[in-house]
């Protein structure tokens, strides 16, 4: 296309929505997709600087606009972690992260290509496109495609999301709404309603250029 820009995904892979597999075997698992009037009000939340709570494939996560310094802050704060540690990205759609992508060699966009949407958080370089607050003092940015389907519709909505899981610093994941009521006490704009996917860990986060391994499975 113009400016050399290219499609990341094949045109079958692109209208892979909520009919997919993936997405038809974690809704078998008893998560549900969201009304369309509460995904436009959790969209209008976060388009104002709200920082929520949300159900992913493995634990609690907290998101937020990543554009928005305010609501970063503010979720940094409650996750009582420092801004120099940098902040994941997480898309419903690899085409979200075109900006990002688009003019990286054919041969890691391929490896982006065959592990997402999955369990695979990769640290990819961000060139400057995006602000200090998601990167932190690094040179890259951790970016996943998620499976989740109420994830899914919530970046459909309002683009890329902040996730980080609902913990403060130094204490357990959250597995449960309840554990994230007793985390964060009233302090969060919204908890989307929602079961978790039923993975047991974290995603793997890897370096696209290197492949180097920074948390295992």
């Amino acid at each position: 296309g113009a400016g050399g820009r290219r499609w990341l995904l094949s045109p079958p892979a692109l209208s892979a929505g909520p009919g997919s597999a993936t997405v038809a075997a974690i809704n078998r698992g008893g998560v549900h997709m969201l009304a369309n009037w509460r995904i436009t009000r959790l969209n209008r939340l976060l388009q104002a600087g709200g920082v929520i709570a949300y159900p992913t494939e493995g634990v609690w996560g907290l998101g937020c606009n990543p554009w928005n310094g305010s609501a970063v802050e503010r979720l940094l704060d409650l996750k009582q972690r420092p801004v120099h540690k940098g902040l994941i990205l997480i898309a419903g759609e690899i085409e979200q992260f075109d900006f990002l992508l688009w003019d990286l060699p054919d041969a890691q966009l391929a490896k982006l290509r065959l592990s997402w949407p999955g369990p695979n958080t990769w640290l990819v370089p961000h060139q400057g496109r995006l602000p200090e607050w998601i990167t932190g003092a690094h040179d890259t940015v951790a970016l996943r495609v998620t499976t989740h389907p109420i994830v899914r519709q919530l970046c459909a909505a309002a683009g890329p999301l902040v996730s980080t899981s609902a913990n403060p610093g130094g204490r357990p994941s959250a597995r449960s709404r309840l554990r994230v009521e007793q985390y964060f006490h009233g302090e969060l704009d919204a908890i989307v309603p929602g079961a978790l996917g039923g993975a047991r860990n974290p995603s793997i986060i890897r370096d696209l250029q290197t492949d180097q391994v920074i948390r295992g499975a």
